[in-house]
């Protein structure tokens, strides 16, 4: 009998260790924050000049991108069809993780960046939609990020301007990582863009 359980923890003990040699699941999120991307002269001091605090809502957009799971497409397959990485996911949802990064860049431009719930009366408030976040495959060792980001301001409850961004960025490498680092690459440069028009809107 002693004989039976050991030959067992044994078999148990040479399951696990192959079953830890497979794929290990991994979560993703942007990366440090770091300098900020170019995007015209001016654009930090225009911003905070033009508007030198905003509510910022939250990123809106489809349910896909309300779900940590991370999607690819081939372009060259079945551009219709979004797949799942099996292994990878986003540390939080997509929309989290473009809510947290232009917040954050709006904020390092020196713009005072308001919640909704503690907005104040008279701010300016900067709605922001997304339309596209994925990782597209043009080929089987080549892809890239691809975002679009509608963004709307309104003051006092008026509708001031609506624009359309849209960003692409290549990956790194053919796979999750390379389509995080890419999609984090795009929202930075949607955030620049941003802050570029914001700085273009009269004061008011």
């Amino acid at each position: 009998m002693k004989k039976n359980i050991l030959i067992a923890v044994a078999i148990a003990a040479a399951l696990a260790g192959c079953a830890s040699k497979g794929p290990q699941p991994t979560a993703y999120d942007f990366g440090p924050l770091g300098a900020p991307p170019a995007a015209g002269s001016g654009t930090n001091g225009g911003a905070a000049a033009a508007m030198p605090a905003i509510v910022v809502a939250d990123v809106s957009g489809p349910a896909s991108l309300d779900s940590q799971r991370m999607f690819y497409r081939l372009m060259y397959a079945d551009a219709r069809q979004s797949r799942p990485y099996a292994y990878n996911t986003w540390a939080v949802t997509p929309l989290q993780l473009m809510s947290q990064r232009l917040k954050a860049r709006i904020a390092q431009a020196g713009v005072k960046v308001v919640s909704t719930t503690d907005a104040a009366g008279g701010l300016p408030l900067l709605r922001l939609e997304a339309d596209e976040f994925s990782q597209n495959f043009d080929t089987a060792t080549q892809s890239s990020a691809s975002i679009t980001l509608r963004a709307s301001v309104f003051r006092n409850h008026k509708l001031v301007d609506q624009r359309t961004f849209t960003r692409t960025a290549r990956a790194p490498s053919a796979d999750a990582a390379g389509g995080a680092s890419a999609l984090a690459e795009g929202t930075d440069g949607i955030a620049a863009d941003i802050l570029a028009w914001l700085a273009a809107m009269p004061k008011q």
